[in-house]
């Protein structure tokens, strides 16, 4: 959950219940929960139509057309009511086919449920996903709250620098999305905490939803539905707690005082040591030898295909001696290299992702050459910060970069050289050289300097806090602790500048008053993150406010919304949100003067 999320759950008084279900799971104690009850509660309804509402996919639509536009609340009560009346006699619309290309050529197919479906997905994941995550192994990393690709990186580093398992036994699970077992997923939720017999009923029906031109499905989780990724962490958790319980979790009877003293004496056993890392589908397991690794992969082949009914890939699965080749995982390269006396991990950006980027970038600069709109030179800006965000974890990056970089200057010259300018900048925006300094040669379009696609900082991957959680007030207390980077690093983040009607001295102006501003709201003094800033204009441009740095601020896109509210039922919808006092009241209402609006009041 982002901090919006919680929000939101705390707005419309369901942080408690989470929190509750939570407990309750980690206790082992969830029969005889009425969770149905909990997932048709008004409160639910209303928080899972927000949760919607607010996400981008809201605006794609499914076989029926409809998107989050068309489907606005006109009578909160009527709406509830027809929520619950679908849900007694529950049957899921058809579900819309898209396939979308994959890196290697093939199609992923995408299903995409109609919006009333999706709200009741929405409805029974936010009940379903705290038992969930009370049991849920703590180093799977993909598709959970606060969990990310740099924490899976992070684990394996120091499995391979710390444990010393440098052998790699790589699963790669045959479709994994389209052959999943329901029937053996129905026990598992079961066996994991959901025990609502009617709640157990209508996912399965969710399950069985027909596919537009394909029909009922009898097996598979469709990608692209809500619920989907949840179900797919619960069947694939009982691998990660098998696996764990060989060695990272195994239970003695005698009492050892540390992790440390138990290891030791589990390395005078004949027990096999391994540690899984699971991302999603795609896991590895770490081993310290030869022997051992060839068991664990025919022990896992074996589990998979005896117990969870799936099969693994004969061509992907194998065995890796990382002192010798590389090993590919989330777009990485994995490998130890020798240094004096030890040997010590490397992670490098994966061939495969280097070819994908060299293309995607060639892509971009032939588009910006046959339209070279600041618009486009802004998305070209962005993409190269994601990317730069996504890989600086790798501990040679900047070789990396410096061969993408190389590999695509030739297209970059002869199709740039026409409509900009490759030096040195002469005077740049302030936030370009807080992040990219002066020397370095680039592009100049449209008076916009490109971002070099070379220039880009090594950044240690963080290990996961496992007390981070949404679900108690330690672990949300340490999440926002968590989300205070700084202000260097949420600019990199703000990729996504003013496309449109928005001009270049609005763009740099916004980066300089957020580093200004120490990246902290103007009236709450809140740390915001990249995707929590809004600019606002002092004197609104319908007014004659321009795009000069004095007459910008940085708030919470919040509290910019509340600025230039006028509906009061909306007004005191997120003030219930904001919870502003009286300091913070007055800030704003400064600024509501300034756009001739009228005063909030408490």
């Amino acid at each position: 959950m982002s901090t919006k999320s919680l929000r939101y759950s705390e707005y419309y008084n369901m942080q408690s219940t989470f929190d509750w279900l939570y407990q309750r799971s980690q206790n082992k104690c969830t029969k005889g929960l009425n969770l149905y009850e909990i997932i048709t509660s008004e409160n639910n309804i209303l928080l899972a139509y927000r949760m919607i509402k607010t996400n981008t996919g809201s605006r794609t639509a499914g076989v029926d057309g409809i998107t989050i536009s068309d489907f606005k609340i006109k009578d909160t009560q009527k709406f509830i009511k027809e929520i619950r009346e679908a849900l007694t006699n529950f049957q899921p619309q058809v579900v819309r086919r898209v396939e979308i290309p994959k890196a290697n050529g093939k199609k992923r197919p995408l299903g995409i449920p109609t919006m009333r479906d999706r709200i009741i997905q929405q409805m029974f994941k936010q009940v379903m996903e705290p038992i969930c995550e009370a049991q849920f192994f703590k180093h799977s990393y993909g598709f959970r709250p606060n969990r990310s690709v740099e924490h899976a990186i992070s684990r394996c580093s120091h499995i391979v620098n710390v444990s010393k398992n440098q052998y790699v036994v790589d699963i790669d699970i045959e479709g994994f999305f389209d052959n999943v077992n329901h029937a053996k997923l129905l026990k598992q939720l079961y066996t994991i905490g959901i025990k609502d017999a009617r709640v157990l009923s209508l996912v399965s029906k969710m399950l069985k939803a027909p596919v537009d031109k394909v029909g009922v499905q009898s097996k598979g989780t469709p990608q692209g539905a809500i619920l989907s990724p949840l179900l797919s962490n619960v069947v694939l958790n009982s691998l990660d707690w098998w696996i764990a319980n060989q060695w990272e979790t195994f239970k003695s009877d005698h009492r050892y005082f540390s992790n440390s003293g138990r290891y030791r004496a589990l390395k005078t056993t004949n027990l096999k040591e391994m540690y899984i890392v699971r991302y999603a589908d795609d896991f590895k397991i770490f081993t310290r030898n030869p022997k051992s690794a060839i068991k664990i992969f025919h022990a896992v082949k074996g589990y998979l295909k005896n117990q969870l009914k799936l099969d693994i890939s004969p061509e992907k699965s194998k065995i890796t001696n990382l002192r010798k080749r590389y090993s590919e995982f989330l777009g990485f390269e994995l490998k130890v290299n020798k240094c004096r006396n030890d040997y010590v991990g490397s992670i490098k950006i994966s061939e495969k992702a280097k070819c994908r980027l060299k293309k995607e970038i060639r892509a971009r600069i032939i588009r910006l050459k046959k339209y070279p709109t600041v618009e486009n030179i802004i998305v070209y800006n962005s993409f190269v910060r994601g990317i730069h965000n996504y890989y600086c974890k790798a501990t040679r990056v900047n070789l990396d970069f410096s061969a993408i970089y190389f590999s695509c200057l030739p297209v970059m010259f002869n199709r740039l050289k026409s409509i900009g300018k490759y030096e040195i900048p002469r005077s740049p925006p302030q936030s370009y050289v807080k992040l990219y300094g002066r020397n370095h040669r680039t592009f100049q379009v449209q008076g916009i300097n490109l971002i070099p696609i070379s220039k880009v900082r090594w950044k240690l991957a963080l290990f996961f806090n496992p007390n981070v959680s949404d679900y108690t007030s330690e672990g949300r207390a340490l999440q926002i602790k968590k989300l205070e980077h700084t202000v260097i690093e949420e600019l990199y983040k703000l990729c996504k500048n003013d496309i449109g009607n928005k001009t270049v001295e609005f763009s740099d102006n916004k980066l300089s008053r957020y580093s200004m501003q120490d990246g902290k709201c103007a009236v709450t003094g809140r740390f915001l993150t990249a995707n929590e800033v809004h600019c606002h204009h002092k004197i609104p441009r319908y007014l004659g406010g321009k795009d000069t740095f004095s007459n910008l601020i940085i708030v919470h896109k919040w509290v910019h919304r509340l600025i230039h509210m006028k509906k009061i039922e909306t007004i005191n919808e997120y003030m219930a949100i904001l919870k502003l006092n009286k300091k913070q009241l007055s800030k704003l209402n400064t600024m509501r003067k300034l756009c001739n609006l009228t005063e909030i009041y408490q």
